[in-house]
């Protein structure tokens, strides 16, 4: 559970420093988004999903 909090934490901080230092490109990847097929943004959401599982568990693995 530690873990999850602290990549959510993570995950919070990257994302407002991408709005702080790129917002107009934050804000037209948002609208490209938001324009995006649903079929696309579960794909993407789901692929998204595993690759940070595996990521997780690599790191776990070598770094105990």
């Amino acid at each position: 559970m530690k873990d999850l909090v602290a990549a959510l934490g993570l995950a919070l901080a990257i994302e407002g420093l991408l709005c702080a230092a790129f917002p107009a490109a934050m804000r037209r990847a948002m609208q490209e988004a938001a324009q995006s097929p649903m079929e696309r943004m579960r794909l993407v959401g789901l692929l998204s999903a595993a690759a940070g599982v595996v990521v997780v568990g690599v790191v776990r693995l070598l770094l105990g």
